[in-house]
Parts: structure tokens; C-alpha cells; sequence
């Protein structure tokens, strides 16, 4: 009898013993399927942030184009619309053929960390996920955000040599530029290059997008030469923008494209740094705007409206390159900087006979080097020494580089209309049309 007691106990512990192995298999079963659902919805949250920062990315160059065509005259309307239109292509199509493997080799570096290219075109498998670069979103979406940003450095370089660029020789210019000089430098950081060895930090490109199309607008200024009339037995004549609505238009769509630059440059959906960076971003334009106009009105004796224009996105370029480790007060800080050094640097630089229509050099170049150097002081983690080697390295790679392109063509097909087309306007003389019909047979420079 007690043998059949104890052959039951042991039966029913048994039983027992299967009842909780299945109840917790099937636990640890939820728990990993819930697991694997929440990793799909964080990826898919991920990937949809992406996308949205990558179509903010791209209005930018409505506003460029905008904001170009305002500060120069109307006359030259249609060709700063038309060379917006082509650089977004040509960015496109050539970060495709070589630009994207050119800036993410992964593991096919050539010559040190200095130079790799992964091969031409785009691919990966067929899910469209990024096997290494990034596993946060797709392949695809990886690919388009940072292709939105390869157009925007030739999109800077269009505003500094606006009204007297053969429309042929910028298109040349701009495709071997954004298609290997653009990426190199950017390969160097964001790539896994040799500065990212060094800690270098920038975090969206106040170097690797902006004074990278600084440096190329600096160098096509100067080959280029000033405008007819804009320079008259060494005194400064001032020429000015037929559109102002239109300008402040372009600076309000570049702001908000930047909320996709910056906070998008986070490359997640993270709720506290992509809100921080919005912060961060949002304040420092507003202070260089404050800024501009104090400085513009001390200076030149009345609230300049271009001044500020070029403040707020002063400020947004400076902060570009630390919005995401800076704090709330350095960033206004950087902002304000910002904001006074692009107002003395445009006139600085008119003052050199460089003749920039729209003031690039002054808000990419010279502003994307403070933002740049900037991050060294206002952190402790990088160094400024660091901070500066990198400016130094991309600015002497990009000028040199860009003179000899612009060099180049001025020597083979040109570079420049001819004065009586300067004159009469690139509308007519590269285009055979005009922005506003009938209107600029009055304009008579």
C-alpha cells in the first residue's frame, strides 16, 4: 500500500514537474516573441524618423534655391532656379555611382584610413537591411539621408558664384566635386577615417557638409573674379537682392530642414537626444539672429534684414557640429558667436574684393569652421587641438582641390559670360527666358 502511495507522489510530481516546464516554455516563448515584436516596432519607428529627417533634408534645397534667388538680382532668377534643380540630381545620381562607397568603404580602405571606395553603385540584400553600418534602419534609407546631404555642398558653392558662371562649367564643377572630394573628406569622420581615430566630432557636418562647400566657393570665387559694377575705382557698390520675401522665405525652410539635418544626424528615433538636438539647434539660430542685428545695427547704423537672414542660419551652421553634446547655455553661446562673426566676416570679405552675392563664404565657411572649433571648447571629451587639425585637413584638401577644378575648366571651355551677357542677365543669355515676363528689359545691370 505505502509502495502505491509513493508510486503516486512521485506520478504526480512528475506531473507537476511537466506542468511547469511547459508553462514556463511557453513564457519564455511570449517573452521572446515580445521581444522580437518590440525590436520590429523600435526599427520601424527608427526607419519612418529617418525618412522624415531625409524629406526635411531635401525641402533645404527649396530653400537654397529660394533664398539664392532673392539676394541676387532678377534678371538672374531662372538660373539660380535651374542650377537648384540640376545640383539635387546630380548629387543624387553621383553619390550613387561612387559617392556613398566612397564615404562608407567599411572595410576597404586602400590607403590607410585616408582613402577606400566599397565599389560602384548601391546594393545589399534583398530585406534592404544595413549589415554593419548602421542596424537601425535600412540600407535604403541609410543611403538617401546621407545622399540629400552630397547636393548641399554644391548647393553652397551656386550662391557665392551667382550672376557671372557659365551654367556648363558649375554643372562640371559640381558632379566631380560632390562625386569625390565631398565624400573623401566626409569618409574621414563619418567613414571611420583616420580622424574618427583621432576623436574628432562633427556631429552633422558644420566641416564635412558646410565648410566643405565653403572652401570650393571660396576658391571659384576668386577665379571667378567680382561682377561687373560691383567693384569701381576701389570702391565697394553695393548690389542688391530684387527679392526679400523670397530670401526670408528660403532662411525659414532651411531652419526647418534642419530639424531633419541635425536631428536626424542623431541616426535614431531616440526620444531624448533627437528632442535635445531640436533644443539645442532651435536656440542657437535664434541667438545668432539676435546677434546679427545688434552687431548689423552698431555697424551699419540700421537693422540690415540680409544680416539677419544669414544670422539665423550662422547660428544653425555653428551648431551643427555639437548640437548633440554642447549644453543648452554653449549652444546659445555658439549661436550668438555665430551671429556677430558672420556679419563682420561679410563685410570683411567684400572689403578683400571677393564677391560673394549671397554671403556663403561667410555663413558655411568661416561660421563651419567656428562650429567646428567650437565643440573643443565647450567640451571636455574632444580636444580642441583635434578639432582643429580636422578644419585644417578638410579646408586644405577642398581649396586645393576645387582651385584646380575651377582652374581647369577656366582654362578649357571657361568659366565666365561674357560681359554684354552678365549684363543683360544669365536668364536670357543661358536660358532664352526670364523668372518675371516682361519685366527685365528694364533692368539695365
Amino acid at each position: 500500500m505505502e509502495d502505491i502511495v509513493v508510486s503516486r507522489k512521485k506520478t504526480f510530481s512528475v506531473l507537476i514537474l511537466i506542468i511547469v516546464l511547459l508553462t514556463a516554455s511557453g513564457l519564455l516563448a511570449q517573452d521572446k516573441a515580445t521581444e522580437d515584436t518590440a525590436k520590429t516596432a523600435l526599427f520601424t519607428i527608427n526607419n519612418t524618423w529617418m525618412l522624415v529627417a531625409t524629406f526635411l533634408v531635401f525641402i533645404m534645397h527649396l530653400g537654397f534655391a529660394t533664398l539664392e534667388a532673392g539676394l541676387t538680382r532678377a534678371k538672374n532668377t531662372v538660373n539660380i532656379l535651374f542650377k537648384n534643380t540640376l545640383i539635387v540630381a546630380i548629387g543624387l545620381l553621383t553619390y550613387t555611382l561612387i559617392g556613398f562607397n566612397l564615404m562608407y568603404p567599411g572595410e576597404a580602405w586602400t590607403l590607410g584610413n585616408v582613402l577606400g571606395f566599397a565599389g560602384f553603385g548601391i546594393g545589399t540584400d534583398a530585406a534592404g537591411i544595413t549589415p554593419a553600418y548602421n542596424m537601425g534602419y535600412t540600407y535604403w534609407t541609410d543611403f538617401l539621408f546621407q545622399a540629400m546631404f552630397a547636393a548641399t555642398a554644391a548647393t553652397i558653392v551656386s550662391g557665392a558664384v551667382a550672376e557671372r558662371i557659365k551654367l556648363d562649367s558649375f554643372l562640371i564643377f559640381s558632379a566631380i566635386y560632390v562625386a569625390i572630394i565631398y565624400p573623401i573628406v566626409g569618409s574621414w569622420g563619418w567613414g571611420g577615417g583616420w580622424l574618427a581615430d583621432l576623436n574628432f566630432h562633427d556631429f552633422a557636418g558644420s566641416t564635412f557638409v558646410h565648410s566643405v562647400g565653403g572652401w570650393a566657393a571660396l576658391a571659384g570665387v576668386i577665379v571667378l573674379g567680382p561682377r561687373v559694377g560691383k567693384y569701381v575705382n576701389g570702391q565697394i557698390k553695393p548690389i542688391m537682392g530684387h527679392n526679400m520675401p523670397l530670401a526670408a522665405i528660403g532662411v525659414f525652410l532651411l531652419w526647418l530642414g534642419w530639424f531633419g539635418f541635425n536631428g536626424g544626424s542623431v541616426l535614431s528615433a531616440d526620444p531624448g537626444t533627437v528632442s535635445y538636438v531640436f533644443v539645442t539647434t532651435t536656440l542657437a539660430a535664434a541667438a545668432g539672429i539676435v546677434m546679427a542685428m545688434m552687431t548689423s545695427w552698431k555697424v551699419q547704423k540700421k537693422p540690415d534684414l540680409s544680416m539677419v537672414l544669414n544670422g539665423c542660419l550662422a547660428g544653425l551652421v555653428g551648431i551643427t557640429a555639437g548640437a548633440d553634446v554642447v549644453s543648452v547655455g554653449a549652444a546659445i553661446l555658439i549661436g550668438a558667436i555665430s551671429g556677430i562673426i558672420v556679419v563682420v566676416s561679410v563685410l570683411s570679405i567684400d572689403k578683400l574684393h571677393l564677391d560673394d552675392p549671397v554671403g556663403a563664404l561667410s555663413v558655411h565657411m568661416v561660421c563651419g569652421i567656428w562650429g567646428t572649433l567650437a565643440v573643443g571648447i565647450f567640451t571636455q571629451e574632444f580636444s580642441f587641438l583635434v578639432q582643429l587639425a580636422g578644419v585644417a585637413a578638410a579646408g586644405l584638401l577642398c581649396f586645393s582641390t576645387a582651385l584646380g577644378i575651377f582652374v581647369l575648366i577656366k582654362k578649357t571651355i571657361g568659366i565666365r559670360v561674357d560681359e554684354s551677357e552678365e549684363l543683360r542677365g544669365l536668364d536670357i543669355g543661358e536660358h532664352s527666358m526670364e523668372a518675371y515676363s516682361g519685366f527685365q528689359i528694364f533692368i539695365t545691370e
